[in-house]
């Protein structure tokens, strides 16, 4: 290894979930290497812009490898920071990866090597969540935080109310200390969709257009937590001068992450799937290395993941949406994980990449840390959308 440790320190006190998130958060590309008193030779995990890509552990490779670590219990780990040269084998985002693993723990199928850890221990099971089994869920925490960017600090004590529901507000805070947990009302009670940690965001991106919004989930304090509170002002006006493909991507992700939240209750309800029009052409194929995007002019377009067995639409795309292979930005959707597939007549319009590229290269460290934090959250509701779906 030629780059040199960023971070490092030891399992009991930072474990596996937490380290993607502080590595996710910051696009972080290197190696992360554990090592256990328990294990003969360590354990690594290459990462490139903060995505696990693959993976070793003893004979194991690949994302069989890095599902293991997260049994490791004891140990030291350290971040190498360094261009990585390995093959890309694994598809799903690191949200993905912590939930699945997660979920795999509390099921037993991973094997705990070592002591017990502050990571082992079980948290309070989620309300609405899996009928229990495997709903734990990981804390979703972003990158470094912009005090130039907050004008004021609110403190929240266990169990009050951030935002609530069918409210109205066009607020945007910031977890400076302590968890949020977002929930949605049912009809069958209360389901968690996510748990907020330090450098998440809660707000959207449509608040910035200075439009009446409505609340469209419920945000509690999970301890006590202390938020900031953003100068919507100023992000306001950065939003305003970007070019008009990045305007539209961003609200566009916003409106996907209504959409992904809205099917997660769908199958969570057990609702009847999604049915597609005859017909339909593909117009973003399943793994395609194109980097190439589009917006949606007329029509509509059909998000389609790829399940287990067989295809699972996740959402319908209208118009305004945009859809493609968004380079920095992964939803744990299209193109590796999902494909798009529209009807005859529906028009799209390709979005300039480069203007785009050009542009996020510019974005204030706030504004860059909410796109990282909706991806993230759309990666982690997607996946409780299926896992939701298999539990019937």
């Amino acid at each position: 290894m030629n780059g040199k440790a960023v971070l490092e320190g030891t399992l009991i006190f930072i474990g596996l979930a937490e380290l993607f998130q502080i590595l996710g958060g910051n696009n972080s590309t290197g190696t992360l290497r554990l090592m256990s008193p328990y294990a003969s030779d360590p354990g690594l995990v290459f990462f490139v812009n903060g995505n696990p890509v693959n993976g070793v552990s003893g004979p194991l490779r690949g994302a069989e490898a890095v599902y293991s670590l997260f049994g490791w219990n004891e140990g030291r780990f350290e971040f190498i920071q360094e261009k990585v040269q390995v093959d890309r084998v694994i598809k799903n985002s690191r949200m993905e990866i912590v939930l699945d693993a997660l979920r795999m723990l509390d099921d037993g199928a991973i094997q705990r090597l070592g002591a017990p850890s502050l990571e082992s221990v079980p948290t309070e099971k989620q309300k609405g969540g899996s009928k229990g089994k495997g709903s734990r869920l990981p804390v979703v925490k972003g990158g470094m935080v912009d005090y130039l960017c907050i004008v004021d600090e609110e403190e929240y004590r266990d169990g009050r109310v951030v935002v609530k529901e069918g409210g109205h507000g066009k607020w945007i805070w910031v977890v400076l200390e302590g968890t949020v947990t977002v929930t949605k009302n049912t009809p069958k009670g209360s389901v968690t969709l996510a748990r907020l940690g330090e450098g998440s965001y809660l707000g959207s991106f449509t608040s910035l257009l200075f439009q009446d919004m409505v609340r469209t989930a419920t945000a509690t304090a999970e301890g006590d937590t202390r938020l900031g509170l953003l100068d919507t002002q100023r992000l306001a006006e950065e939003f305003r001068v970007l070019p008009g493909t990045l305007r539209t991507l961003l609200v566009s992700l916003d409106r996907r992450m209504k959409a992904m939240t809205d099917r997660a209750v769908e199958c969570y309800m057990k609702t009847p799937p999604m049915k597609l029009p005859k017909g339909c052409e593909v117009l973003v194929p399943a793994g395609s290395t194109r980097e190439e995007a589009f917006v949606v002019e007329a029509g509509e377009a059909y998000l389609i993941g790829q399940g287990d067995k067989e295809a699972f639409p996740l959402m319908i795309l209208k118009k305004d949406d945009a859809f493609g292979n968004f380079p920095r930005i992964d939803m744990g959707h299209e193109p590796r994980n999902a494909f798009v597939k529209a009807p005859k007549g529906t028009k799209v319009k390709r979005l300039d990449l480069g203007e785009m590229e050009e542009a996020f290269d510019q974005l204030s460290t706030t504004m860059r840390g909410m796109i990282v934090n909706v991806s993230t959250c759309i990666s982690l509701t997607t996946r409780l959308a299926y896992i939701f779906n298999k539990d019937k």
